[in-house]
């Protein structure tokens, strides 16, 4: 079975660390394969939504898998724009990483994948459009994976605050889902045998606040954790106040039902205990 990954990303990366043994072949892209050394068993290719070189399009027309992972411009996703002629013909599965941002502001309420979108950020909008599109390109055959808010090894609040640069920013009734890139790499992975396409939450089944997660971290580490700051006076930039615009806890009940998901950091403690013990921030 031979993978092509467009974007090769943090999530992206693991799934090739932990996974990539179950494919023939893997090729992905990056934007400078001259800046990347961390990418071993990979063969590379460079793109960043200019026409692709004829070698890559070939690659992809062989591809037996499409993982993409690059999110879409203001003109619409970026792969499709360059590979669609290829991607008409012939049959592959493609799993869309998007973002359980597209739900919306719920007022910390529940949502799962039956609660329309109703994105306000251009941002969120522009992923609903490239699940739409990477649906129709995939005959409905496409699985779209709604990430949560991504950590793992050195992505977390662990290595934020050893870092010094962990916040405790207070918005009252602000909840968020958050996903261990382990759990993003064995969902895409049960995706990928799945008869049909579908839309999937991969999250987490504790939405918390997000200082109880960094004052979880300071008591694994054994440290003060950084004082409370209010969210209507904490200076941030537009893009990080843009982050709290949306509350709600998202569903994971769809992804264990249907693609069999067993989470192996069904909480965020469980997550960070697992980070912990393995020297992360030591």
């Amino acid at each position: 079975m031979r993978l092509f990954i467009l974007g090769l990303g943090y999530s992206a990366r693991h799934f090739v660390r932990k996974h990539g043994g179950s494919f023939s072949h893997i090729v992905g892209t990056v934007r400078d394969p001259g800046k990347r050394d961390d990418l071993a068993g990979i063969e590379v290719h460079a793109f960043s939504g200019e026409p692709p070189a004829r070698e890559t399009v070939e690659q992809v027309r062989e591809a037996d898998v499409l993982l993409i992972s690059i999110p879409p411009g203001s003109s619409g996703d970026p792969a499709i724009a360059a590979f669609g002629d290829v991607l008409a013909t012939g049959r592959r599965k493609i799993v869309y990483l998007s973002t359980i941002g597209v739900y919306g502001d719920h007022g910390g309420g529940w949502v799962d994948e039956s609660t329309p979108p109703q994105a306000t950020l251009d941002r969120a909008r522009m992923r609903v459009a490239a699940e739409q599109a990477w649906m129709d390109m995939a005959r409905d055959d496409a699985a779209i994976l709604r990430l949560a808010g991504i950590y793992g090894p050195g992505r977390n609040a662990l290595a934020t605050l050893r870092g010094g640069t962990a916040r405790r920013v207070i918005k009252p009734g602000q909840v968020f889902n958050r996903i261990h890139v382990d759990d993003i790499a064995n969902a895409i992975m049960a995706a990928l045998p799945h008869r049909t396409g579908g839309i999937w939450n991969v999250c987490d089944d504790e939405p918390a606040p997000p200082q109880d997660v960094i004052a979880y971290a300071a008591k694994l580490m054994g440290v003060v954790p950084p004082p409370e700051e209010a969210f209507a006076t904490a200076e941030m930039s537009a893009m990080a106040r843009s982050f709290y615009a949306s509350s709600a806890r998202v569903s994971n009940a769809k992804l264990k039902r249907e693609l069999g998901v067993t989470l192996v950091h069904p909480t965020y403690r469980r997550g960070l205990d697992a980070l912990w013990h393995a020297g992360e921030a030591r």
